[in-house]
């Protein structure tokens, strides 16, 4: 028996090892050339420390308090040359990933699909050339046909062994839309990642999705994995988009009310012209007790302006939830953080 471990570097990239029964995970590393940090491996000098984000594990009694101490241990901190898991796992590491001679991984894929959704996106569908492993609302860069460029784009879809789906805005004049125009099925493109701190954690308590635009992607990704696991908390997702036409895959969130139990949605158009129900921006329009006094585990991505509004009405409103995790995205680059 193995469990899947993955290794998220403090740059962002992601890299996911096979670490055996009984084995510790510094030496399932060590075993497939990734060199996490350490000095004694002994539980000694806490050299290996990283954060354990999810999963179940033991660390045995063969460290000592300078190591890792109590408090710290209870908090999710772990050395890895003690750790042995008894499930998949998703590990902090809190280093870059070329200081543990490792780095980004690079494969191939071909258009399986193209599905031009109006003028506001495009559902780009791949046929990958080998299985890929990423974590739900994670990305990767697609370099762009006949250029010298990459484009960050997050998974739409759950990891899965053959295909990866993903939702790209339509930018005028932009280098991937561009191509997309041209674009037919069958043709190669190359794919670097994974990579991103903005991903499904542990769900324990009730959930806010807050997505803008195109950042509806990720959350499409992780409420497919919620779906397929069963879910018991409430989870509900708010879209805020610019224009009527930027409102698109609404009937997917329709499907996720029936297959999972306990979510809800609701979306908005801050065009005043707009024809939608529900004019105005995503905090308008927040369903009455989602916040849950901070009891929450919030999840945002959209643009820079709007994750910015979005910390500033929390702050406004007096509420720390209990997580707060964030992606900010432009035309050419994403970038992750998140407000324990």
């Amino acid at each position: 028996m193995t469990y899947s471990i993955a290794l998220n570097f403090e740059d962002g990239v992601t890299r996911f090892i096979d670490c055996k029964l009984g084995e510790t995970v510094l030496d399932a590393a060590y075993r497939q050339r990734i060199n996490l940090p350490m000095d004694c491996s002994d539980g000694v000098c806490g050299t290996c420390k990283c954060h354990c984000e999810s999963g179940d594990y033991s660390l045995g009694e063969d460290y000592i308090e300078d190591a890792l101490s109590e408090d710290k241990a209870r908090l999710g901190q772990v050395l890895t040359c003690q750790m042995v898991v008894s499930s998949d796992c998703v590990l902090r590491v809190p280093v870059p990933a070329a200081s543990c001679k490792t780095g980004n991984a690079t494969f191939n894929a071909t258009v399986a699909a193209i599905d031009m959704l109006g003028d506001a996106a495009v559902a780009l569908r791949l046929t990958l050339g080998q299985p890929v492993n990423f974590l739900p609302g994670q990305y990767l860069n697609i370099h762009v046909p006949g250029s010298a460029h990459t484009r960050s784009y997050s998974f739409s879809s759950a990891p899965a062994n053959g295909e990866a789906s993903f939702l790209i805005k339509q930018v005028p004049g932009g280098l991937m839309s561009g191509w997309l125009q041209r674009a037919r099925v069958g043709d190669s493109l190359s794919l670097t990642g994974p990579f991103g701190s903005f991903f499904l954690r542990e769900v324990t308590r009730p959930v806010l999705m807050l997505a803008g635009g195109t950042g509806l992607a990720p959350f499409l990704s992780m409420l497919q994995v919620l779906a397929a696991r069963g879910c018991n908390v409430p989870v509900c997702l708010v879209c805020g988009v610019t224009r009527d036409p930027d409102l698109v895959l609404v009937e997917q969130l329709e499907a996720f009310t029936r297959q999972l139990p306990g979510f809800s949605y609701v979306t908005c158009v801050a065009d005043p012209g707009t024809g939608h129900p529900r004019q105005g921006y995503v905090t308008q329009h927040l369903p009455e007790g989602v916040l849950n006094g901070g009891d929450v585990d919030i999840y945002l991505c959209g643009p820079p302006p709007m994750v910015d509004a979005v910390r500033q009405y929390l702050q406004d409103q007096q509420v720390s939830p209990a997580s707060f995790h964030y992606e900010k995205f432009t035309p050419n680059a994403i970038v992750t953080g998140e407000v324990a």
